[in-house]
């Protein structure tokens, strides 16, 4: 990543960008889909739902920001400052929205309105927790698990709404907290996808007998490094070098031609990788 690129994520704007965007489209969720037919969102969120169906006390809004309070001490302790303020603003951006919020998405179908929500509540939390901060609540749970122990955070919040949907059951219409998994579910998801769209890379191993040849060519070509491995292959025990690159999947179609041009007897292994972080890739976010 360039000094440029990286100072631009680190700032200030582009952080509070992403963070009232995401909030955004998580309140219009609650607010216009995720009330109306009373599901329960999952997280404090749901928590702050389903004490406002029993009780009717103030709203899920104003109770989501009353239940943040201790989430926030816990984050200001085991994260930073900089994580608690960009927090901040996110829970008041959705309570705010959800405030303002008046209108309803007509969907009649509890189940399209289930994955809608679901859809919408994860890729909202996603660009919220894409900035330094987090979406509040579970969040910061999730984001203390994620740097100690490496468990996703998708994983992190279908677990606590498991456990919150089974309470559920005792008194909630059944079809309902159905419903609700479904919509938690999806979100967690398309919560994961959202933080792995913008870091997925493809890793590329070629094994030739030009594999030095090739390797010019793709730093003179397509302007990236590669690294080349000593390897044996295990029949003839015959020395070889195996290429590696880390591209992106607009340049891996003109990789293999650069490859198969080079020599049409090569070994062209393509594999997924979600998170490249170091050198001129993705830097290592520090909350």
């Amino acid at each position: 990543m360039s000094p440029q690129k990286s100072k631009f994520v680190y700032s200030v704007f582009w952080n509070c960008a992403l963070i009232t965007v995401g909030s955004l489209i998580q309140a219009i969720a609650l607010k216009s889909i995720a009330t109306p037919h009373q599901f329960v969102p999952g997280g404090i969120f749901g928590v702050s739902s389903l004490f406002y169906y029993i009780t009717d006390f103030l709203n899920p809004g104003l109770l989501y920001l009353l239940f943040n309070i201790p989430l926030f001490i816990l984050g200001y302790i085991f994260i930073s400052r900089r994580f608690l303020w960009y927090s901040a603003l996110a829970m008041g951006l959705i309570t705010l929205f959800y405030q303002l919020i008046s209108f309803e998405i007509n969907i009649d179908s509890q189940l399209y309105a289930a994955l809608t929500l679901g859809v919408m509540l994860g890729f909202g939390a996603g660009m919220v927790l894409r900035s330094l901060g987090s979406n509040g609540g579970l969040d910061v749970i999730a984001i203390i698990l994620y740097q100690k122990f490496n468990i996703g955070i998708g994983k992190t919040y279908f677990g606590f709404n498991l456990l919150l949907f089974s309470l559920s059951f005792a008194g909630l219409d059944n079809d309902l907290v159905i419903a609700s998994i479904i919509a938690v579910f999806v979100t967690s998801q398309t919560l994961d996808y959202t933080l792995a769209l913008f870091n997925q890379r493809k890793l590329a191993f070629i094994i030739s007998e030009k594999s030095e040849a090739i390797a010019d060519r793709v730093m003179t070509t397509l302007k990236i490094g590669t690294t080349l491995l000593p390897a044996m292959g295990a029949y003839r025990k015959e020395s070889r070098t195996v290429m590696m690159v880390v591209i992106n999947n607009i340049q891996l179609k003109r990789l293999e031609e650069i490859v198969f041009t080079a020599d049409e007897h090569a070994l062209f292994i393509v594999e997924n990788t979600f998170s490249v972080l170091g050198s001129t890739f993705s830097k290592r976010k520090i909350y």
